[in-house]
């Protein structure tokens, strides 16, 4: 499989009261990806709420999502954990419901050093028989994984992409010049996909694209062929947009935004609360200002 272009980090709406998945939003949410022609979705990640879904919910919302999108587009989704051992589980799992890929998140809270970091990636990956996305957000999980580190974990066969948020370009050049085409780099950010592309990033995994996936798939589809004019332009169009979704911890803003434009109720799990009242006002000009996705 060839990864490049969009990747949306697909919302989880849930029902009323948060007590349930609203899978009739979520399959009106996938089609709007799948007619926008981007290259896959990536559910049960940040966005997708994944530390307040059951493991119960997170295995049946990855097998909905292969059912849904049907081969249509790729789905790779959020397995990783901070034990080792449960992200081999999730991993196995989602692997023998038909995915793509799987994505794994730095293991958060417990820290480890660089060679526990290979360790732990390198132990997930073996076990894998789809390609690994190793997902980098230092800001979520006080750890980065070194660009050494990413550079020894390209000797695994089925390591192939890095999701790079650690907002820091220089890492990300130097994950560039080690790895050279030995890893796909993907932006991790949306307001930094010009940069990562300008790198030779091939792509990004996306939370604006929820909203505006046609706009962001043009975008990246301008910065793949080499026009950076062009992709700019768009670029520049969605910034405030794409910053408006980290006024506060995403995915809050993302979800008062996909609730204007009638994609889903916007409702979100504690301990996550909706964005307050002024701010909404201030992301619905900059919604109106964007208009139709096109």
């Amino acid at each position: 499989m060839q990864f490049q272009g969009l990747y949306t980090a697909i919302l989880t709406p849930f029902n009323k009261g948060g007590q349930s998945i609203d899978y009739g939003a979520y399959k009106a949410l996938l089609e709007k990806q799948v007619e926008a022609g981007l290259s896959g979705v990536v559910p049960c990640g940040t966005t997708g709420e994944s530390p307040t879904l059951s493991h119960q919910e997170h295995r049946e919302l990855i097998q909905k999502t292969v059912e849904l999108i049907n081969g249509r587009i790729a789905v790779i989704p959020g397995t990783g954990s901070n034990s080792t051992r449960e992200a081999i589980e999730l991993t196995r799992d989602a692997c023998s419901m038909g995915v793509d890929g799987v994505m794994l998140v730095n293991p958060y809270y417990n820290k480890p050093s660089q060679e526990g970091l290979y360790q732990h990636f390198k132990s997930i990956a073996e076990q894998s028989t789809k390609p690994v996305v190793l997902y980098n957000i230092k800001g979520r999980t006080a750890i980065n994984v070194e660009p050494e580190t990413i550079l020894r974990l390209t000797d695994v066969p089925m390591i192939q992409v890095i999701k790079e948020a650690s907002g820091d370009p220089g890492q990300m050049a130097r994950i560039m010049r080690l790895c050279g085409d030995r890893i796909v780099m993907l932006s991790g950010d949306d307001n930094i996909t010009p940069a990562v592309m300008g790198l030779g990033g091939k792509g990004v995994i996306s939370v604006a694209s929820n909203l505006y996936p046609k706009k962001l798939n043009r975008m990246v589809g301008h910065f793949l062929q080499g026009n950076f004019a062009a992709g700019n332009q768009v670029f520049y169009e969605l910034l405030d947009m794409m910053n408006a979704m980290f006024w506060e911890t995403n995915p809050v803003p993302v979800k008062a935004a996909a609730e204007m434009l009638g994609l889903c109720n916007g409702e979100l799990r504690l301990p996550l609360v909706s964005l307050g009242s002024e701010k909404k006002e201030l992301l619905k000009r900059v919604l109106d200002q964007l208009g139709e996705d096109q």
